[in-house]
């Protein structure tokens, strides 16, 4: 019974040394962005035709091998110095997020529109909405209102004058 124990405690205490070694990853594999970057580099280079992202992944981006490392161009930091130096920031940072109002020429409509009338009212004042909002689209007159943003977009604020709310 008394070497039952010390064996099921050697046991465990290899467990816990081994284990959380095996699960560590390798230093030499990427980051799923950095194998991004580099697939997509080797895609307009043209080396990576016929070849799919999950392919490319393991092969690439698990553990490099000499032979990955040079098929890569010369030197992958630099190229995404470049890619991020060519992209103006577009998306905007949620501390910076604030609701845009409409410009003065944006319209709304005033009331559900005769050929959606039939419908339920949630789906009529949606339907309504989107057909003012391409209207407003086409004319330019949104004022960089989006149909859906956070803080309240052209939808959100149709549908309240819709209700009555606005």
């Amino acid at each position: 019974m008394f070497e039952r124990r010390i064996s099921r405690l050697f046991a465990t205490l290899i467990t816990a040394i081994f284990l959380p070694l095996a699960l560590i990853p390798s230093a030499n594999a990427l980051s799923m962005k950095e194998c991004s970057v580099k697939y997509k580099m080797a895609q307009s280079a043209g080396e990576a035709e016929g070849v799919s992202w999950g392919e490319f992944r393991k092969a690439q981006c698990t553990a490099p091998t000499e032979a990955a490392d040079k098929s890569t161009n010369s030197a992958p930091t630099e190229a995404k110095a470049n890619t991020t130096e060519d992209k103006p920031e577009t998306t905007p940072k949620k501390a910076e997020v604030v609701a845009r109002s409409p410009s003065g020429k944006t319209t709304f409509p005033s009331s559900i529109a005769e050929k959606f009338a039939a419908e339920k009212p949630a789906k009529a004042r949606m339907h309504t909405c989107l057909e003012q909002y391409h209207a407003n689209k086409k004319g330019g007159t949104l004022g960089g209102t989006r149909w859906i943003e956070k803080g309240g977009g052209y939808y959100k604020l149709c549908n309240a004058k819709l209700k009555g709310e606005g």
